[in-house]
């Protein structure tokens, strides 16, 4: 199978396929998914609950970040290769170049994502001068939960959903080539999959996103407890790693997954 970029990916929008996107920590679950025919892998700063234990994704370390995606670099084939920028890794946009240009050269990561919107324009700007691709997220950003008041919906009203979709076609002018829409209601996330030429990737926003991303372990039923809304247990009723994964990639592809009951209005 031959390597997903960027342009694939863009490819795959244009023609009205579907992408799919799991996270990965480790060389023995990509290759899970790998042989499931993913497109994107995303190492996830959630690695800091859902391996490390912790209660946010807040402590997880730049350091952290690069083991763990050259883990999974060393199970990688064709698929996409991103990885997060952990809390206060990317502050200005020239310790964002330095540790983007480690995930990459130290870690092996295709793309690098980062939180936020319109403060993170210039950020973005940068990276693209030097080359390292960008995949944004915008919506309910885990990073700042604390200023959240927790994980909630956002862009419920009016004017917070102006400012996300604002954001999203500045971010997609300052040269992020994905996106990632957390926690938004679904028509919003619609409204900027259409605006928007990048490739939009839903977490909790709907079906009419460009593709959808899920931590492997709550699609797996493993995490404990609090369930999000927009998570589904393929594990219960595929029976098995490999055809859960396999049945996530085709439901994704089919448009079957996420249904309203994985969605917000």
């Amino acid at each position: 199978m031959s390597q997903t970029t960027t342009t694939t990916l863009l490819q795959k929008k244009q023609q009205g396929e579907k992408i799919t996107m799991l996270t990965s920590y480790d060389a023995s679950m990509t290759k899970v998914l790998e042989r499931a025919g993913i497109d994107t892998i995303l190492v996830g700063d959630s690695l800091g609950m859902v391996i490390q234990g912790q209660r946010s994704t807040l402590p997880v370390e730049i350091d952290e970040m690069i083991y763990h995606t050259r883990c999974v670099a060393r199970g990688l084939g064709s698929a996409l290769l991103i990885a997060d920028m952990p809390f206060m890794s990317y502050n200005s946009p020239d310790q964002a170049l330095h540790n983007a240009a480690r995930l990459m050269k130290e870690g092996g990561a295709h793309m690098v994502k980062l939180e936020g919107g319109a403060m993170q324009l210039d950020t973005v700007h940068h990276l693209n001068d030097y080359s390292i691709p960008v995949c944004a997220h915008l919506g309910l950003t885990p990073q700042s939960v604390h200023k959240l008041g927790g994980y909630r919906v956002q862009g419920k009203d009016e004017e917070s959903a102006r400012v996300i979709k604002e954001d999203a076609m500045a971010l997609e002018s300052a040269g992020a080539q994905i996106l990632v829409l957390e926690c938004v209601p679904s028509a919003l996330a619609a409204e900027i999959s259409r605006v928007l030429r990048i490739p939009v990737i839903g977490i909790g926003a709907g079906v009419d996103c460009d593709g959808q991303v899920l931590v492997v372990y709550d699609m797996l039923g493993i995490t404990s407890g609090h369930k999000p809304r927009f998570v589904k247990d393929f594990m219960a009723q595929a029976g098995s790693v490999e055809g859960a994964v396999a049945a996530y990639i085709e439901e994704v592809r089919a448009g079957r997954f996420p249904t309203e009951e994985h969605s917000f209005k």
